[in-house]
């Protein structure tokens, strides 16, 4: 074999060192800018923090943004919603990314229907809007366990927002699907997002100071090229700093707003100011009070901080409704679940209705626009249907002899470890233990959230959080013992998020005695649950009802449906469903009094109500125009 070297052939190197010179003149002179596509040609900077400013491309930009969360409201009304928006004169949606409604069992992701990520932010774009994408993994937002999975409390070491393993082995297979929908819909793409938020409010949290990092890498490893930020509230600011990602803040007064600043400034130096949730009210808790935030004070602070030199997203200006058992919970020295509506005295209603922050939030960013405002969209009808009387019910006890073999276990399984969807658990609802007694005594034990007791099918009182024991009446032979419970919302803001587990959580003592041999019924109340009861389960409604129950009735509509709320007077607790949809959750103590009802979940011609009610029926349901909330209605 010939061997070839540099030395053997002079000719041949001289002719490769003139190809190489060639090639480098011929280069020089490409247009190169040619082969990127014309609309793509201006972006290469994307949003930047120069100085006091924020830079897109080589313009000041300054950020007015609001919030709207696609999954709080129905996909019919995004554009509406949107479009209210952009006649606000604000210039950027905000919205947070829920895990546990994309990922209900692992690696089984759901982008479809309500949840169509892509559909919403490419629509904001058509609309003008740029985008500010807060994909957690944990986003808080008053929602079941800040959006975070409920299958990952199947494992009993689980340290949620930590760099424990088993936390995030399912974060990077969760942002694997999720940055390969969201990377190119970035500026730098041609997309409308200008900017990604590295989890939220962490510095309020703070059990690892190696998990900033990590999200951060975690986003900028899968492609997130644009400008990165962090989020904090006045606990947690000092501890939520990363390297390398703009800091901004959380608050709802102008005094607030002063300490921050003054904080941030310290510690970042001459940055862009950003307030990236500024409180336009507060969310309801049940039995608690509706939070109201006067117009003139929202408008007070607005000013304040735009007059400051900061940028502003409107948190809510459009909440929705935290539509099935999506809602979060709070439990600080109380356990308090949120309401059904997540109207938050936000700048638009529950309904998207204007009020009197909308009218004044518009004036005040119209006049500091420079362009004129498109005008705002009409507001969408609202309908006062007839009242609408149950005529078939069915017992819960009867309801079970339909759902097969329970799941039999010697002790109590919680919720999310019970063997079902797919070794997945069970996220949501409401679950039933049943065991066999022979004594009365004190039954105790640890019910998460809400427990129902029944001897045989008679109600003898509730356990819960404060209610830790109950006592059972003397009774004689073979008795059956009943705990239907409820899973009212975990906690989604705080530092015990790591014990949200729910149903019974350890043994169930009777008389200091653990119980043994547990029948579980798994009752999600998903649409597939109610596919088991075909019209020969239903009965004519008696007389005297016995409770829990589920009540069907029927809505008939002539004309193009509209908006409606429910109302349930005389009815006490428990969930109502409307062709599938569950609307959500009502309870007679309040503060909410009607449940939403979006036109577009309605058809012309008969639509089919379900009322899963727990103790108490009322006559009728009936339909209003307007929301009632306890003592204060929605007036702003």
């Amino acid at each position: 074999m010939t061997t070839w070297s540099l030395r053997r052939r002079p000719g041949r190197t001289l002719g490769l060192l003139l190809l190489v010179i060639l090639s480098f003149l011929v280069l020089r002179r490409l247009d190169w800018s040619t082969l990127v596509p014309l609309w793509l040609r201006h972006r290469h900077l994307g949003l930047q923090a120069k100085g006091w400013n924020f830079m897109l491309e080589d313009s000041t930009f300054w950020i007015f943004g609001g919030s709207i969360h696609y999954f709080r409201v129905p996909k019919e009304y995004w554009r509406d919603r949107l479009l209210k928006m952009k006649a606000c004169g604000l210039n950027t949606l905000t919205t947070y990314v829920p895990w546990n409604l994309h990922e209900p069992e692992r690696g089984k992701f759901d982008f479809s229907g309500n949840l169509d990520l892509e559909a919403f932010i490419l629509m904001a774009s058509e609309i003008g809007l740029w985008v500010i994408l807060r994909p957690g993994p944990y986003i808080c937002s008053e929602i079941d366990l800040g959006g975070l999975p409920s299958w990952l409390l199947q494992d009993p070491g689980m340290r949620l927002r930590t760099t424990y393993k088993g936390f995030t082995e399912a974060v990077d297979l969760y942002f694997d699907h999720l940055m390969s929908r969201v990377v190119p819909l970035q500026y730098k793409r041609g997309g409308p997002i200008i900017a990604v938020q590295v989890e939220n409010e962490y510095g309020s949290y703070n059990k690892d100071p190696a998990y900033m990092p990590y999200v951060k890498k975690a986003l900028e490893d899968r492609g997130i090229v644009e400008l990165l930020l962090t989020s904090d509230n006045k606990d947690g600011l000092s501890k939520g700093i990363v390297h390398g990602v703009l800091a901004t803040i959380n608050l709802q007064s102008t005094h607030e707003l002063q300490l921050l600043t003054t904080f941030l400034f310290n510690v970042q130096g001459t940055q862009p100011k950003m307030v990236m949730e500024y409180w336009t009210g507060w969310f309801d808790s049940w039995g608690g009070p509706h939070n109201i935030l006067d117009s003139s004070e929202v408008l007070k602070t607005v000013s304040a901080i735009v007059d400051a030199g900061s940028s502003i997203n409107l948190y809510m200006f459009h909440g929705g409704t935290n539509f099935g058992f999506m809602n979060g919970a709070m439990h600080f020295h109380d356990y308090k679940s949120d309401v059904t509506s997540y109207d938050y005295d936000a700048v638009l209603t529950e309904a998207g209705d204007y009020t009197a922050k909308y009218m004044k939030l518009r004036d005040f960013f119209g006049s500091i626009s420079g362009i004129p405002l498109p005008p705002p969209p009409d507001l969408t009808p609202k309908m006062s249907y007839e009242p609408i009387t149950p005529v078939l019910y069915l017992s819960l006890w009867d309801a079970l002899k339909g759902m097969g073999e329970p799941i039999k276990s010697e002790k109590p399984i919680n919720m999310e470890n019970l063997p079902v969807n797919g070794g997945n658990g069970q996220s949501f609802g409401y679950i039933l233990y049943e065991t066999n007694i022979a004594s009365s005594g004190i039954l105790s034990g640890h019910v998460r959230d809400r427990g129902q007791v029944f001897v045989n099918t008679v109600s003898i009182g509730f356990l819960d959080y404060k209610t830790t024991k109950i006592t059972v009446p003397l009774i004689q032979g073979y008795t059956v013992l009943r705990i239907l419970v409820e899973n009212r919302g975990r906690v989604n803001y705080g530092e015990n998020i790591d014990d949200q587990r729910k149903g019974l959580i350890g043994n169930l003592y009777l008389n200091d005695s653990p119980l043994k041999k547990f029948r579980i019924y798994s009752l999600d109340m998903k649409k597939s649950f109610f596919q088991r009861f075909g019209p020969d389960k239903w009965s004519s409604l008696p007389e005297t009802p016995t409770f829990p129950a589920f009540f069907l009735s029927s809505l008939s509509i002539s004309s193009t449906p509209c908006d409606t709320f429910l109302k349930l007077e005389g009815w006490e607790k428990g969930v109502v469903f409307i062709n599938g949809q569950n609307l959500g959750r009502y309870w007679n103590i309040g503060p909410q009094k009607t449940l939403y009802l979006p036109g577009p979940w309605l058809s012309s011609g008969i639509n089919q109500v379900i009322v899963f009610e727990e103790m108490m029926a009322g006559p009728a349901l009936q339909f209003t125009e307007t929301p009632h909330l306890g003592r204060n209605q929605y007036i702003k």
